[in-house]
């Protein structure tokens, strides 16, 4: 049974169907396959039970934020205020590109939406100060990797929904290892252009003054980070109450840099449109192929076959990391998510590992599969901002953000109160 369901989806995967097609179809297949084809009636009940969860309100809210913040100019001026803060380091702007994903990341939510925006103002410096573009290219595709695991994430809403887990505990759980996971970023950086000098690019000439002018436009992607983090542990908002207080500092920012308009809305909300559209549908398709692999056995088997290895806890969370990196090539990292998270957090728990720090590690092997070959999104989103060059590029830039993920990986597993001390100190 498990044999035949991971060629099926590898074969889905292999002809490039869009992943939650696949997701549906593999479903649809199993249910044909071994229990008479009866449990696709439970499809719609499945969607539109998953379609009214209040919690994944926030995933509409966040995304619109993000576009906002893009079109209303605010992400520009972020970058260009951490451009004459940063660019003295060895790698000048690709500093920069970290910072500004790291700030980007604590505002939209989303690593697509991150990395699209943070690339889309950041690549035509390549050229004109003379970077080693694959390192440059990789920088942006690692980068925007931190909108997952850097509060408010979308993706710690649906793990906190899939596995009963508390989102306020998870975001704080994410703050230390994101803010970790970003200076491993930028030490491999300066490691890499130290040692190799051609890989960095011309300096940006700038002064005390230009720095101390520019400022403030740090100013408002914290503002609405304290907006949306502050307003759920001050227990005004939910986390979806929250993401909606978020777009309202987002509209009043627009408007004081007088950016809001018509226009400006109508495209930030189509662009918000086709990307809930596009994580509604992967949402729903994973969710009916769970419940098709409960009904069927599948996960039960699965439970028994890892509990039947007589590993120690431990070896089987070895065991788990492994899974997760190698499953990361093959597939997209909501559907991962959801398909795998319902089956083996309960797995990893009942062996005495904390649901909150397990989550915060899924989220940085998630953050792994994002830029690994030959399914990484982030890379696809990479190359389609800058619109040419080998596909190549990208993947063999992010070789050493990889690397520094690893290391996040093992200090979390090796010290686990990276995650769990601020939920500690809280609750």
């Amino acid at each position: 049974m498990l044999g035949t369901t991971l060629i099926i989806l590898i074969v889905l995967i292999a002809l490039s169907v869009p992943i939650a097609a696949a997701l549906g179809t593999l479903g649809l297949a199993l249910d044909q396959l071994y229990s008479g084809g009866f449990l696709w009636r439970g499809l719609a009940d499945n969607a539109w039970q998953t379609s009214i969860e209040f919690l994944l309100v926030a995933i509409p809210m966040f995304v619109l934020l993000g576009e906002i913040l893009l079109r209303a100019g605010i992400a520009q001026r972020m970058y260009a205020a951490l451009v004459q803060w940063l660019s003295w380091l060895p790698g000048g702007l690709m500093h920069s590109n970290i910072g500004a994903c790291a700030m980007f990341a604590a505002t939209s939510g989303s690593s697509v939406a991150t990395a699209a925006t943070v690339g889309t103002v950041a690549l035509p410096e390549v050229e004109k100060r003379g970077y080693n573009e694959r390192l440059f290219l990789g920088t942006l595709a690692a980068g925007g990797t931190l909108g997952i695991l850097i509060p408010p994430s979308i993706n710690l809403i649906v793990y906190g929904l899939l596995t009963d887990t508390s989102v306020p505990e998870l975001y704080l759980a994410g703050f230390i290892p994101g803010l970790i996971l970003a200076g491993l970023f930028m030490v491999a950086v300066i490691l890499f252009c130290t040692f190799r000098p051609s890989l960095d690019g011309d300096k940006v000439e700038t002064s005390w003054r230009e720095r101390a002018r520019v400022l403030p436009d740090l100013l408002p992607p914290l503002g609405i980070f304290l907006v949306v983090v502050g307003s759920i542990y001050a227990g005004i908002a939910t986390p979806t109450e929250a993401a909606s207080l978020g777009v309202v500092a987002a509209l009043v920012l627009a408007a004081c840099y007088r950016s809001l308009s018509i226009s400006m809305l109508r495209e930030a909300i189509e662009g918000t449109m086709k990307t809930t559209a596009m994580v509604m549908l992967i949402i729903m398709a994973a969710i009916f192929l769970n419940f098709v692999l409960g009904m069927i056995g599948l996960t039960q088997a699965l439970a028994t076959f890892i509990t039947s290895l007589g590993l120690s806890p431990f070896q089987t969370l070895l065991a788990v990391i492994v899974f997760y990196l190698v499953l990361g090539c093959f597939m997209e990292t909501l559907s991962m998510l959801i398909t795998t998270a319902p089956i083996i957090t309960p797995i990893i728990v009942g062996l005495g590992y904390d649901p909150v720090w397990f989550g915060i590690l899924l989220m940085v092997m998630l953050e792994a599969a994002l830029i690994t070959p030959p399914i990484g999104v982030n890379l696809y989103v990479v190359q389609g901002v800058r619109g040419s060059g080998p596909m190549s590029d990208v993947m063999v830039g992010v070789i050493p953000f990889l690397l520094a993920m690893f290391a996040m990986i093992a200090l979390l597993v090796g010290f686990p109160e990276i995650a769990t001390w601020l939920p500690s100190l809280f609750y």
